[in-house]
């Protein structure tokens, strides 16, 4: 699996196909191979906690050796996210409209796009600032929609800064010949937003590096995760992230007994032939439906041995 040996790994997919499952089994593996290994979870319906059988939370906690794990809250993040723009703009910002300025930030909270803006402000800071602590990164992400949106922001809100800052500049350039006798004018905002663009060009280039980063979606052979996998990959692709391997999840055993799970193997094999056809350029590993869930530490070495030996 060519893909474990990046340092960097986005493991998505749809919602219930075992995502979480599957990240907590690349970073098991990882771990166990003696990387120091931090797995991170940007899915709001946090799973890891439950695959542990520990409290995980929003601070860095140890699970294993080379193991340790970390699940990111969108909501409180937002929270951080809207209380550094208020810092970075109340210098700038005359006192007596500070309260209506906040009020205005209060709402955007809850505006479309607002979480995705803080979590990958959180990614950024874990990708510049963790990676040199831990071997392996790895994000068990929230279902297909959201992660788009949320590997699509480096290019987005790159050209959006691009565009506030010549806006900026511009505006700067006026004031200084209007009224700073064509001296350079002091812009905190301006200088905020450089340091914001470098570290979203930052994240980018690393995101965009095929030797550094690696993505994984994982699908069930059905009809609906097979759809939005296709079109998954093919948006991604439009912003130079490439998935190249896929992980087809509880496939039934191969010696079914009884008249219904013979017929669900065939309507199985059905979808297992167009997931053939349809991802030929992508590295494919097949992992079987388990008798029980995934939810302790042996269950999981189990899955990841098998993860492991059952690639093809």
């Amino acid at each position: 699996m060519q893909v474990l040996d990046k340092k960097i790994i986005f493991v998505g997919g749809k919602g219930g196909v075992g995502k979480s499952t599957s990240a907590a089994a690349i970073a098991w593996k990882s771990a166990k191979d003696g990387f120091q290994t931090l797995l991170i979870s940007t899915d709001p319906a946090h799973n890891l906690g439950d695959i542990f059988g520990q409290s995980i939370g929003g601070r860095i906690t140890h699970i294993s050796a080379n193991l340790s794990a970390l699940e990111i809250d969108p909501a409180a993040e937002t929270d951080k996210y809207i209380k550094g723009v208020k810092e970075n703009i109340k210098n700038v910002i005359h006192a007596s409209r500070m309260g209506e300025v906040n009020r205005q930030l209060d709402t955007v909270k809850s505006s479309p796009g607002a979480e995705e803006a803080a979590l990958f402000d959180k990614l950024i800071s874990i990708i510049l600032e963790e990676r040199d602590h831990f071997d392996k990164i790895i994000f068990d992400t929230a279902p297909t929609g959201h992660t788009i949106r949320l590997l699509s922001l480096p290019e987005l809100m790159g050209v959006w800064i691009e565009g506030m800052l010549k806006k900026r500049q511009k505006t700067n350039e006026n004031y200084s010949q209007l009224l700073n006798d064509g001296d350079p004018v002091e812009d905190p905002i301006y200088d905020v937003l450089k340091v914001r663009q470098e570290r979203f060009s930052k994240a980018r280039e690393i995101l965009l590096d095929g030797t550094i980063t690696g993505f994984v979606f994982v699908i069930n052979p059905e009809r609906l995760p097979i759809a939005e996998t296709e079109k998954a990959i093919e948006l991604l692709d439009k912003y130079h992230l490439h998935v190249k391997t896929l992980i087809i999840n509880k496939l039934l055993p191969e010696h079914a007994e009884g008249e219904f799970l013979l017929k669900r193997k065939e309507h199985e094999q059905r979808y297992l032939n167009i997931i053939e056809e349809t991802f030929a350029n992508q590295e494919k590993i097949y992992v079987p439906l388990f008798p029980q869930d995934i939810t302790d530490k042996e269950h999981l070495e189990a899955f990841g041995d098998y993860y492991m030996e059952g690639r093809t």
